[in-house]
């Protein structure tokens, strides 16, 4: 954490600027959480993957006050096997028992102490089971992308209002310590990068982690079920990500993380949207496995061009996110091992000074700097004088969507605010939604301030 912060100071800082950082009832004033307002019951609607994701992050805070009463599965065999055992071993410390279903209907229809619902199906799925549980009038905390379609992330939405319920998009990088120091401190408080006009941000994988998954022999799924639930067969069960009308390919899966920092940190929506790419390795599929996309915003102080790549054959340099200003650069990544922010040869070193005594950054140790008065400074006339590079104080160990998911109970307690609400993860569908069509029509898409509203 910060170190010139004690761990009180920091969960206090914190808590002021929304790092939705869980703080227990005790350290609220409250009675141990075990009162019916402090207990939350949840269930889990989908358990893959991602779905073990979430609820293995929410186990490891072991805190009793958070009670899976279900889960909900369509791959019985082993989805939901595997994690209705989980969830009656982690019950029995406790007093409660995750029923397993198949069935999300029944479910709803027969946990009637439920406060809560964790969506984790394909995204296809997204919008009719997050509308079932508002018209249960329980909270849900959905993954992302919202939905597969902008009409589907509408429903949401107005569903969302309708009920009066949170409705959390699980855009985690809102809720990363990491990612609000930088946003907070660096960028509004601060201005160290000065007038943000470029980013530049990657997801690469290598070709090894994009092979199709498959399934251990006797496990299938029957047809009947499969067709049921939207799949034609086990193939596209296991991977539909890659197929129209169920994902929406990588640039949806994976960019939507990143795009949606992009639009945080630039406080507004972008103005248009130019893409490239295609089916051009995995020729199986039928989503684009390669894309690069250029974004165009228009901020109070300046336009600035958004550059966003997301390949599936090569893992170089891995994901991260860059942004340039005319006085810094901040690279920053989920990835803990990645961030730091550059300060442009040209800029007094003094006027990041303050910023180092109140830890909000760290000069780098062993980089001498060369500045332009320097007898060193011996530069070929289209070089700029090297940047020095600080160091991010703030370390962050814990399972990536931890803070996402209690800043969601807590806002379900009313002691925060939702970091990605319903709107929020609307406006991000429509942006990162839009570069598939842009890919499509092989056009510059212009976007209308009403296309982010409802």
């Amino acid at each position: 954490m910060l170190k010139d912060l004690n761990r009180r100071e920091f969960l206090r800082t914190s808590a002021a600027m929304g790092a939705g950082l869980y703080v227990s009832g005790k350290a609220l004033g409250a009675d141990v959480p075990d009162s019916r307002k402090d207990v939350i019951n949840v269930a889990l609607l989908g358990a893959g993957a991602q779905g073990q994701a979430l609820m293995s992050a929410i186990l490891k805070k072991e805190d009793p006050s958070i009670r899976f009463m279900a889960v909900c599965d369509i791959w019985e065999k082993v989805n939901l096997r595997r994690v209705s055992r989980q969830m009656e071993a982690y019950g029995k410390k406790y007093g409660f028992k995750g029923t397993p279903y198949v069935d999300y209907k029944e479910m709803l229809d027969a946990e009637k102490d439920l406060d809560a619902v964790i969506v984790a199906t394909p995204d296809f799925w997204h919008a009719e089971h997050t509308v079932a549980c508002m018209e249960k009038r329980l909270h849900v905390y959905c993954e992302k992308e919202m939905s597969n379609t902008i009409e589907g992330a509408r429903r949401m939405l107005e569903s969302q209002k309708a009920a009066g319920k949170l409705l959390q998009i699980g855009h985690q990088r809102r809720s990363n310590p990491r990612y609000l120091h930088c946003y907070d401190k660096l960028i509004k408080e601060a201005g160290l990068l000065g007038q943000i006009t470029t980013i530049n941000g990657q997801w690469n994988r290598s070709k090894e982690s994009c092979e199709d998954l498959g399934w251990p022999e006797g496990t299938e799924i029957d047809e009947g079920t499969l067709q049921k639930y939207g799949f034609k067969n086990m193939n596209q069960f296991r991977n539909w990500r890659w197929y129209k009308g169920l994902g929406g390919g990588p640039i949806v899966d994976l960019g939507s993380h990143q795009i949606d920092i992009y639009t945080w940190f630039l406080g507004c929506n972008p103005k248009s949207v130019i893409a490239s790419g295609g089916i051009d390795y995995w020729k199986d599929h039928e989503w684009y496995d390669n894309v690069m996309a250029i974004y165009e915003y228009e901020t109070k102080e300046g336009p600035v061009r958004a550059f966003y790549q997301t390949l599936t054959t090569n893992s170089a340099n891995g994901y991260y996110e860059c942004f340039m200003g005319d006085e810094g650069t901040l690279v920053i990544s989920e990835a803990s091992s990645r961030g730091s922010v550059y300060r442009e040869g040209w800029v007094d070193e003094a006027k990041w000074d303050p910023w180092v005594a109140k830890g909000y950054i760290e000069k780098a140790k062993g980089l001498k700097v060369v500045d332009d008065k320097s007898n060193e400074a011996v530069l070929d006339v289209r070089e700029s004088i090297p940047a020095a590079e600080y160091k991010l104080p703030v370390e962050f160990t814990d399972p990536y969507h931890q803070p996402h998911l209690f800043n969601f109970f807590n806002a379900i307690r009313g002691t925060e605010k939702l970091n990605c609400p319903a709107e929020v993860g609307y406006e991000t569908a429509v942006t990162v939604l839009k570069v598939n069509e842009a890919v499509s029509k092989s056009a510059r898409l212009e976007f209308k301030d009403e296309d982010f509203q409802i």
